[in-house]
């Protein structure tokens, strides 16, 4: 066995998902094994490019060695220190829930396996797990599914309203919450019936999440029309505010709109998402303003991560995000096909990039820290990204 590679490091057949991998189709970036290579040449919509799976992570690893060592250098001189001091710390925020031991990353983060999903005709962008063995997901029409990890179809719920939801999200009872863009509803599915916990007026519901006490977090900016803003001359950052509003049931409890000196945290325009952090932080997702904005549960601006320093000026896509059992963010950047792993701080640690992402939107992660990736094409990902 090649030393690079120990036995964690194992890529496994993303069609029968137990043999291991020996080859890899350039066109298709999917790992095979040898049993799996006629069904999957089967399908002659592709002119199918098959190499040795060796070949692929030989190449891989040579061509990464400058790039590894420069990120290690960084890691020894800055970030990796804070990492572990915060990690050793291991202290309980009021109202957070306590750290798990520290886990190192993987290098080369693996492809668990794809699953597919029909009926989004317009494109996936919102995925939540129920459990590690199921996943709610949302796209742009009026239907939300429920997944096992084969792929099979478990349950379908149509929007009352028949609207599109723009994000959905599962609470710590199991049920499924989901704002309705069109008409400013947050709903609850509990089995086959829906209730309407919220309604709005004068605001457009972007993004949702629950939190670690039960509480809901939405984020939403003021429905005002843009002509009018437009024609009369108006600054539309003036006139259409976003803010974070925390909900216990349908009662606001908090709301996050300005920083210490009066100015919005977050932008006017564009889709956007929220997770809170274990340490009790709320991350806003800003693809508009090209950038990941962190709160404290008090609504105190923590830090905006708009990239990695190595990179300034590179464009940012952030949509989807979430945070796992070491406090980590990640962030889907659907401009460049890859994620964003920063730390509670706002230190960049890595990419997640290698694993044949395309256009990725929606972002949770399991109870094992198994990260799951809705692509806009329509597939999950599931991906580890822990040793």
């Amino acid at each position: 066995m090649d030393p690079r590679y120990n036995t964690q490091d194992v890529v496994r057949c993303a069609l029968c998902r137990d043999a291991v991998a020996s080859l890899y189709c350039n066109v298709c970036h999917t790992h095979l094994c040898k049993d799996c290579v006629e069904k999957h040449s089967s399908n002659k919509s592709k002119v199918h490019n098959l190499v040795p799976l060796e070949q692929v992570l030989s190449t891989d690893f040579e061509s990464k060695k400058d790039v590894l060592r420069r990120d290690l250098h960084e890691l020894e001189k800055d970030i990796f220190p804070k990492h572990q001091e915060s990690a050793a710390r291991a202290t309980k925020s009021p109202g957070a829930e306590s750290f798990l031991p520290a886990r190192p990353l993987l290098d080369v983060p693996l492809l668990i396996t794809d699953i597919p999903t029909t009926g989004y005709a317009g494109g996936l962008h919102s995925v939540s797990c129920l459990s590690d063995e199921e996943i709610w997901t949302s796209g742009f029409n009026n239907i939300m599914k429920l997944y096992n990890l084969k792929g099979e179809e478990l349950k379908s719920i149509q929007i009352k309203s028949g609207n599109v939801p723009s994000d959905i999200a599962v609470t710590r009872s199991g049920g499924l919450v989901y704002a309705d863009r069109w008409n400013s509803s947050i709903n609850l599915v509990s089995g086959t019936q829906i209730q309407t916990l919220i309604t709005l007026e004068g605001w457009k519901l972007r993004g949702l999440c629950s939190t670690a006490t039960g509480d809901l977090l939405v984020i939403m900016k003021s429905d005002v029309d843009y002509d009018s803003d437009v024609d009369r001359g108006y600054e539309l950052d003036d006139y259409k505010p976003t803010k974070v509003v925390r909900y216990s049931g349908s009662t606001e409890k908090q709301t996050i709109q300005l920083d210490d000196q009066g100015k919005p945290l977050f932008s006017s325009g564009g889709n956007k998402y929220l997770s809170e952090n274990r340490n009790s932080d709320i991350c806003v997702s800003d693809p508009y303003a090209g950038a990941v904005v962190v709160v404290s549960a008090a609504g105190k601006l923590r830090f905006r991560y708009t990239g990695p320093p190595s990179t300034p000026g590179e464009s940012f896509g952030s949509f989807g995000i979430t945070t796992d059992s070491q406090a980590n963010i990640l962030t889907a950047d659907w401009v460049n096909d890859r994620i964003h792993i920063i730390d509670q701080n706002g230190h960049f640690l890595r990419f997640i990039r290698n694993c044949g992402l395309q256009s990725p939107w929606g972002l949770c992660v399991d109870s094992q820290d198994y990260l799951f990736v809705a692509e806009h094409t329509g597939n999950v990902k599931k991906l580890q990204y822990y040793q």
